[in-house]
């Protein structure tokens, strides 16, 4: 905050509530640049925040409504004229600055992001347990695939496994995508009924402790066809290259470009249709660090991301292959761990 020049930040959203305090629902945390810092919640939220929250002293909110003219009153007494913020709705926005006239709020989640891009001990444990889970998840839902079998019923399968396991709220709504489906990088389960000789790409991700993991495989259901082994082996390699390209210090866009480069070489460029990878932790879309084409970002030891590549033919089918990586300073490991089979008898 001192380099920012801001007298104090205001923390509005919940998975930044959880990053500070470890509360996680909603309320205010103040933070000023000297002293201590304040979560404010109301009555629903009041023994939840003096159960879980931590490094912060607890306000209750006991009028409807109160809670922002509270914080308001809190900015008044402490004299803070520059105020960063998180993210603010626009009519929340405005009413603290009709409230406040001379004082003046400033976008800055950025400062959060960068924070949590790199991950301590603890946030790393944490994924890697969520990543044991998806691992179990993703072991569930390959056995389960067979000719007949829903797509949403594959995902129920999965889903069971890690929540059966010790897994907190899904990382995000599992993608079982069968057939042409698998042609869509962000399908949804349908109703499909796979088939044998169909690409199904499944991608799952648990949670442990808030923090997420994220795992995507891709099998043939039967004998694979030429052309689709031949997809599979250039999206395996293309990950493989990837991977043993990550290291600290190493530009995001350049590990883009090793997997991008070798599948355009091989004829599939235009088939790749999306950016290597995006940083993990509380959320499973975290930035920075962003592996793209377009990403200014440089890999950071404690950075958490996947490595992602793809390839998609309309009509035809889709490969993807995901892991989540932990960024060393001499590499990467691979914290998301489950056999690479392609043909499921």
């Amino acid at each position: 905050m001192e380099t920012e020049k801001l007298d104090g930040y205001l923390v509005a959203r919940e998975i930044n509530l959880v990053y500070f305090t470890n509360y996680l629902s909603e309320g205010k945390l103040l933070v000023p640049r000297d002293g201590e810092s304040v979560l404010y919640v109301d009555g629903r939220f009041y023994e939840e925040a003096l159960e879980n929250a931590k490094g912060c002293k607890i306000e209750l909110s006991k009028k409807k409504g109160a809670l922002n003219e509270m914080v308001q009153s809190q900015m008044r007494d402490r004299k803070l004229k520059r105020i960063g913020f998180d993210s603010l709705d626009a009519a929340v926005y405005l009413n603290f600055s009709k409230a406040l006239e001379n004082a003046e709020f400033t976008p800055k989640n950025e400062m959060v992001m960068r924070l949590r891009s790199v991950k301590d001990k603890q946030e790393i444990e944490c994924i890697r347990k969520a990543a044991e889970l998806t691992g179990e998840g993703m072991k569930a839902a390959i056995e389960t695939v067979r000719p007949g079998l829903r797509e949403y019923e594959v995902a129920a399968e999965a889903e069971y496994k890690m929540r059966k396991s010790g897994s907190g709220m899904l990382a995000f709504d599992t993608i079982v995508a069968g057939g042409s489906h698998s042609a869509f990088p962000h399908a949804r389960c349908t109703g499909y009924a796979i088939r044998k000789g169909d690409l199904v790409v499944i991608d799952i991700g648990a949670s442990f402790q808030h923090y997420k993991a994220d795992m995507t495989r891709t099998v043939v259901v039967g004998k694979p066809l030429p052309k689709q082994e031949k997809i599979y082996k250039i999206v395996r390699d293309a990950q493989e290259r990837a991977f043993q390209s990550v290291k600290a210090g190493v530009k995001c866009i350049n590990v883009d470009a090793v997997a991008r480069k070798h599948i355009e070489k091989r004829g599939y460029g235009e088939y790749f249709v999306h950016g290597l990878g995006h940083g993990v932790g509380l959320e499973v879309h975290e930035s920075p660090p962003t592996l793209n084409s377009e990403s200014k970002d440089v890999l950071e030891s404690g950075n958490v991301a996947t490595v992602e590549p793809g390839i998609y033919i309309v009509d035809f089918g889709g490969v993807r292959i995901e892991d989540t990586v932990l960024v060393k300073k001499d590499g990467a490991e691979r914290l998301t761990k489950a056999a690479y089979s392609f043909e499921n008898p």
